[in-house]
């Protein structure tokens, strides 16, 4: 049976009505392209000044601003790392941006979270391989902490979206 706190959607992740939306950022958390640029546009300038205020933010970790003009309350910034042939560290640093993402949702008091597909876009991790983390990581958090109530990955197309589900109904 599926894990009734984890579910899948097909969507634009800057329009869901959740408590704290992921922000696949860079070590600036400065406006970039594909997820990022979107969120930062959709935020408004306000999230750009929130985010220089805060600096750099190493791969891996995370960072939470306010959501500005998003239905999201909060955007919480995680660096994931660049594909590099899956030998430096990558799978570990993945790994560690939904640990850090899910911590501050826990410590923010957030009963949902909605994730992108972090690192598969310009940074070229494989979609396959970043999905068998996020789920994995999702799924241990939930087993053990009662917040977020609800983890969400929102897939920007049907291709992405059948992969997440199809390895959330095998981990079932």
């Amino acid at each position: 049976m599926p894990n009734a706190r984890i579910s899948v959607v097909i969507g634009d992740i800057t329009q869901l009505d959740v408590d704290a939306i992921v922000n696949a950022a860079n070590e600036s958390l400065l406006a970039g392209g594909g997820v990022c640029g979107a969120i930062h546009r959709a935020a408004g300038p306000d999230l750009e000044v929130e985010c220089r205020r805060i600096g750099r933010c190493p791969t891996g970790e995370a960072r939470i601003t306010a959501g500005y003009r998003l239905p999201a309350r909060y955007v919480i910034h995680a660096v994931g790392p660049a594909w590099q042939g899956g030998h430096r560290g990558e799978p570990e640093l993945l790994g560690a941006c939904y640990r850090n993402s899910l911590a501050l949702a826990q410590q923010h008091g957030l009963s949902s979270i909605a994730f992108p597909a972090i690192s598969t876009g310009i940074f070229g991790y494989p979609l396959q391989a970043a999905t068998g983390i996020a789920l994995a990581e999702a799924r241990r958090w939930i087993s053990e902490q009662p917040k977020p109530e609800r983890v969400i990955f929102c897939c920007f197309s049907d291709r992405d979206a059948a992969i997440y589900s199809a390895a959330l109904a095998a981990a079932s």
